[in-house]
């Protein structure tokens, strides 16, 4: 099953923001670091959140990263769409026709945590996040 939820991203603050949220919503966080994943060459940004997800009871989904450093961040364009899930042909097939008349930011390939991921700008400046969960994953 392919899941669209609303990606937010934050500059040092997706930590203090999803507990923010888990406090308002209920649920669980989840998190893992730049570290976890060896994704960034700076010592200082080890700490910061490459991927969070709040789940909560009913089903809502809410998903949240910190930028680097070296990536540029404004507020209020700091959202994107994510699509994930294990469908590989539907997901890749969404990220070409979305790409179409955009500008592919990340081409879809294989990242650090073993799934398959890419970044997009479709035609109307929407951000798109696409993930293809890999071998033993779960998809979100």
């Amino acid at each position: 099953m392919t899941s669209l939820n609303p990606y937010l991203s934050f500059r040092d603050s997706a930590r203090a923001a999803m507990d923010l949220y888990e406090s308002v919503f209920g649920g669980t966080v989840t998190r893992s670091t730049f570290a976890d994943f060896h994704a960034s060459e700076d010592p200082a940004e080890g700490e910061k959140i490459m991927h969070s997800a709040l789940t909560t009871d009913s089903g809502m989904v809410l998903m949240a990263a910190d930028t680097p450093n070296s990536m540029e961040l404004t507020p209020g364009s700091n959202f994107s769409v994510s699509l994930s899930g294990d469908d590989e042909a539907e997901l890749t097939g969404y990220f070409e026709k979305l790409s179409a008349g955009g500008t592919v930011v990340q081409p879809l390939a294989k990242a650090p945590w073993g799934d398959s991921f890419g970044m997009l700008v479709d035609p109307f400046g929407v951000n798109w996040l696409v993930n293809i969960a890999g071998p033993g994953s779960s998809p979100a």
